[in-house]
């Protein structure tokens, strides 16, 4: 690997590349830095320090975003708003007609969609925009940004200031991404989001450690930073076997005729991926978990006590640290992995394009009969790659079982996220490499 990324760097179009991905890497995490207008420094560091249910909400939050809600930057959005816009269009194709026509368009065509999905965007980001800064507000004891909301006319222009500039943190960021893209190295939102949770990693070992070491002195600590290392590397290792599992279904295609040509029938195989449907049931069951707590914060700052109670009461409810949390999460995630793969099985018509193109499965009848034998696969392979999700999502909490700590030096999708990363990004700079005639990263 290190011979090959020796070759990588030798060639002057792929160092370029290489560089430039880096470059604007380092860009984002310089942004990622940048505070919006008006944030008291003091009383979001107290904040975030704090025990209590908001506190943990809202360290939640900051993980997500790779360490930009620490100082409430411009990028604590991150590119989350794009991902929700996404994961709507995708799951709207389906059933509006006009969607699918425009995705079956070609390159226009999703184009066409990807301007849509900017579009949507921006009201998604201003939306968790003003959602974050409230909840800042009346999560502590001091307001985390004074002169924010609508409530008096002089905070008006401030709160459009706050709101505008976490926006166009949300754009800048997924500009960024597509310039990796699109001149770079590997899927830039992806690479986006892998460079803020790496990021974090230093700061979990340095907590790691403290935590050991208040329990226990320094051997503790040592000891704590190993035992997380490990749990780390067997979960990575895991991770890219179940990532890189399949089971294959043999096709067999018949004689075809093609004007005066007559061409022999072959055998391959359908490879179905045991996890479908990638990260993005971890993303949805962290969404609909989160979501409660945020309206909830809307309420805290209420004049009526019964309301300001039953608001703390959900947010601390749906907390990592709830009694319930950790059983949610994992019947969320078991839950959406199964509707996400439908809906992406349904999406790709095996069975349709196996008819199309004069392929069958050997002893099953074209048609339903073949629709009905590939679900049915899929239901028992998506079963094991939804209980490995589910048991990646609740691993911080069964570590804060054995340690006392649930700090993992990687969230459970930032597992994924680094895992799906690093293997795509291989595979792009082995095809390169093999484009021009050099040895791979697999041998």
């Amino acid at each position: 690997m290190i011979q090959a990324l020796r070759n990588a760097m030798a060639l002057p179009d792929l160092r370029r590349k290489l560089l430039y991905t880096l470059l604007v890497l380092i860009i984002y995490r310089l942004a990622a830095h940048v505070p919006v207008p008006g944030v008291d420094q003091g009383a979001l560091q107290q904040l975030l320090a704090g025990t209590g249910g908001a506190s943990d909400f809202f360290n939640l939050l900051n993980v997500l975003s790779g360490g930009a809600v620490a100082n409430f930057s411009v990028m604590a959005n991150g590119v989350y708003p794009y991902i929700t816009a996404n994961i709507i269009f995708t799951l709207l194709t389906p059933i509006f007609p006009s969607l699918e026509r425009l995705s079956e368009e070609g390159e226009s065509g999703r184009r066409k969609l990807n301007q849509w999905q900017y579009y949507i965007t921006i009201p998604l980001a201003l939306l968790q925009a003003f959602g974050q800064a409230t909840g800042f507000n009346y999560a502590g004891g001091a307001p985390v940004l004074p002169h924010f909301g609508f409530g008096s006319p002089e905070n008006i222009l401030p709160t459009v200031s706050v709101l505008v500039a976490m926006t166009a943190g949300t754009m800048f960021a997924v500009w960024l991404g597509e310039l990796i893209t699109e001149q770079g190295i590997g899927s830039g939102l992806s690479l986006i989001i892998f460079g803020g949770i790496v990021a974090s990693v230093p700061q979990n070992v340095v907590r790691v450690w403290v935590q050991g070491q208040a329990g226990g002195g320094a051997w503790q600590g040592v000891l704590n930073v190993s035992i997380v290392l490990a749990i780390m590397a067997i979960t990575m290792f895991v991770v890219v076997v179940v990532q890189e599992g399949e089971r294959r279904i043999p096709v067999q295609y018949g004689k075809r005729v093609r004007g005066i040509k007559m061409y022999q029938g072959g055998s391959t195989h359908i490879p179905l991926r045991v996890n479908t449907s990638g990260m993005i049931p971890l993303i949805f069951a962290q969404s609909i978990l989160t979501f409660p707590a945020m309206i909830a914060s809307f309420f805290v700052g209420s004049e009526n006590a019964t309301i300001v109670q039953v608001a703390e009461g959900v947010r601390n409810f749906f907390t990592p640290q709830g009694p319930w949390y950790g059983l949610l999460y994992f019947l969320a995630v078991v839950g959406f992995t199964y509707f996400y793969t439908d809906i992406m099985i349904q999406q790709q018509d095996l069975p349709g394009a196996l008819q199309r193109q004069g392929g069958f499965i050997p002893g099953v009848r074209p048609g339903k009969r073949t629709a009905d034998y590939i679900n049915s696969i899929y239901r028992r392979i998506t079963l094991v790659g939804a209980l490995f999700l589910g048991g990646v999502a609740v691993l911080p909490f069964i570590v804060d079982l054995f340690l006392q700590t649930n700090v993992l030096l990687i969230t459970s999708s930032g597992i994924l996220i680094v895992v799906g990363v690093v293997l795509d990004t291989m595979r792009q700079l082995e095809a390169q490499l093999l484009m021009r005639h050099y040895g791979g990263f697999i041998k």
